[in-house]
């Protein structure tokens, strides 16, 4: 071959050099998170053929790459906000079960979220939705990095409303009149308004679940504006209450979804999305990189008002009531839906948008984390990781770029409520294989409940070949016995590692006083008049939903 020409060699070395290095050539971008709340991996129409009220989420697909084996790092609503934000699972960073409304804690002071690293390298940064990290003191978003909030403060079922919505079983509105008057309810908050924060102020209690939506797109736009204008790449985590219950009342899909009161839901969540989108490009289209995932699977004893799995059935699980063949019918063992390390508990939908950097139309196989997101968007914002820490999620922009689709060889899942110790390791995956120390079931639509068992040796599943985690490779095969050693030296080496690392430990202790309460005075902790939109406490008011917030 003949010596290339030296013009060859300059275009050749421009295009390494724009291939290497995204965020030299693009400067930094604009990053938009959108977090849905129990949404299955088959609430999407990309993934999913029979699901058709997400158009939005579709096109977004088309547009971009969308991941097919993402995963939650936790089965639940806080460990999986918590390793989003700081990279890490809940061993480490201490958030191992879901937070309280009277919780004194939260995410530990000690541990660094991504709003903090991304401030610090020149962004505006903004939370809207949902936070479920602790509002009491200095666990409020406020003073974890965020210089904008506005949103609940937990989920949207820990708290009556004047407008319940639609869940099972169904929760009263809030009391208007005396304590005698009140009806308590199994798995109802009656007690305490449920509280619309703007930064550290209670702006409205009970929030209007009808109009939250418009008010979370609302505000969403409002910063993506202000941010925009003020010359500053910008970071929002939009933590959205849809698909969690209590479901709203948007209106009715098509009649061909045949979903119902989900199904509208689900079409509001996919609007929502489109209008973020749209906003967003308004302000530079390829300015902002947009990514969207679920933070666990779909809340099964929910029934009706739960999402789809898709293939993710956990059919060991769910079989495990089962007798033999004609004796009688079959059991059912709770569900492997979320708060289990089944698939369906932790598999779920991911898009990637970010119009001229990456790939369009394309599937990724990469087995991902939201655990990811941290040391990615910090490599992409050209920062610095937090020293004397280890992490769990890896940075794969070369994934996002299209350059890879390699990702996690060992990806760990903590127990998230349906079994074992919270927190704690007993369920992994080296490449296809999944192993199971432990197993159990959530509760299910029927009531049922699958009890903890654990394994020694663990229950091997082979993803590639059974994804419905149906049938454990038999432990005499040639095949679970040349595996068996990898996964145990693998789970050996991720122990040590989390047990050699610097460990934070959430406090977790109550007390009724760090209850949001914008007037302590009033019925349920009331801070409007009924049927007003807004009414500003008294001073008195002011200082007790501020001490109470803080």
């Amino acid at each position: 071959m003949g010596t290339p020409s030296s013009r060859a060699v300059l275009v050749l070395a421009v295009a390494l050099a724009g291939l290497s290095a995204p965020r030299a050539a693009y400067g930094q971008p604009n990053f938009i998170v959108i977090l849905a709340d129990d949404v299955g991996w088959g609430d999407l129409g990309a993934n999913w053929a029979e699901t058709k009220e997400t158009p939005h989420l579709d096109e977004l697909a088309a547009e971009g790459t969308r991941f097919v084996d993402f995963h939650s790092a936790a089965s639940t609503c806080s460990p999986s906000r918590a390793s989003l934000l700081t990279g890490r699972l809940g061993a480490r960073n201490g958030v191992t079960h879901n937070f309280a409304v009277t919780s004194v804690g939260g995410l530990p002071l000690n541990e660094t979220t991504l709003a903090e690293v991304l401030r610090e390298a020149g962004y505006s940064t903004g939370a809207i939705g949902k936070w479920h990290l602790g509002h009491h003191g200095p666990h409020h978003p406020s003073f974890r990095g965020f210089d904008y909030y506005f949103g609940i403060p937990y989920s949207h079922d820990m708290g009556c409303t004047d407008t319940p919505g639609y869940n099972l079983p169904p929760c009263p509105p809030c009391p208007r009149h005396s304590v005698a008057a009140r009806v308590a309810r199994k798995d109802c908050y009656t007690e305490i308004a449920l509280p619309l924060l703007e930064n550290v102020t209670i702006i409205q209690q009970p929030v209007n679940l009808s109009s939250l939506a418009a008010r979370y797109v609302e505000e969403a736009a409002r910063f993506i504006q202000r941010a925009s204008g003020s010359g500053r790449p910008f970071f929002l985590y939009l933590a959205l209450a849809h698909m969690h219950v209590p479901l709203g009342v948007p209106p009715l899909p098509p009649p061909a979804s045949g979903r119902g009161i989900y199904g509208a839901s689900l079409s509001e969540m996919d609007a929502l999305v489109g209008r973020i989108k749209q906003v967003a490009d308004s302000h530079g289209k390829g300015n902002t990189l947009l990514w969207f995932a679920g933070d666990n699977g779909p809340w099964a004893q929910k029934c009706e008002l739960a999402g789809r799995l898709g293939p993710f059935v956990g059919a060991w699980q769910r079989r495990r009531g089962c007798l033999k063949a004609g004796e009688a019918p079959c059991l059912s063992r709770g569900s492997s839906a979320k708060q289990t390390t089944w698939e369906g508990g932790h598999r779920v939908p991911a898009l990637v948008y970010w119009p001229g950097h990456i790939p369009a139309k394309r599937t990724s196989h990469a087995l991902l984390s939201t655990l990811d997101i941290f040391p990615t968007l910090v490599a992409l914002a050209g920062a610095e990781l937090p020293p004397n820490r280890r992490f769990d999620g890896l940075d794969v922009s070369p994934v996002l770029f299209g350059w890879s689709d390699v990702g996690h060889k060992v990806l760990l899942h903590p127990n998230s409520g349906a079994a074992g110790k919270d927190g704690e390791i007993e369920t992994l995956r080296l490449a296809q294989y999944k192993a199971f120390y432990t197993t159990g079931g959530a509760m299910a639509c029927d009531g049922s409940i699958g009890p903890a068992e654990h394994h020694q040796p663990p229950l091997i599943f082979n993803l590639v070949r059974d994804i419905q985690e149906q049938e454990p490779l038999d432990v005499a095969s040639r095949e679970y016995q040349a595996v068996l050693p990898a996964i145990s030296r693998a789970y050996a080496q991720a122990l040590e590692d989390i047990a050699t690392d610097n460990v934070s430990v959430a406090d977790y202790s109550k007390d009724p006083a760090a209850t949001p309460c914008c007037n302590a005075q009033h019925v349920a902790c009331r801070c409007q008049a009924p049927g007003s939109h807004a009414a500003m406490p008294d001073r008195h008011t002011e200082r007790r939903a501020t001490r109470l917030c803080l």
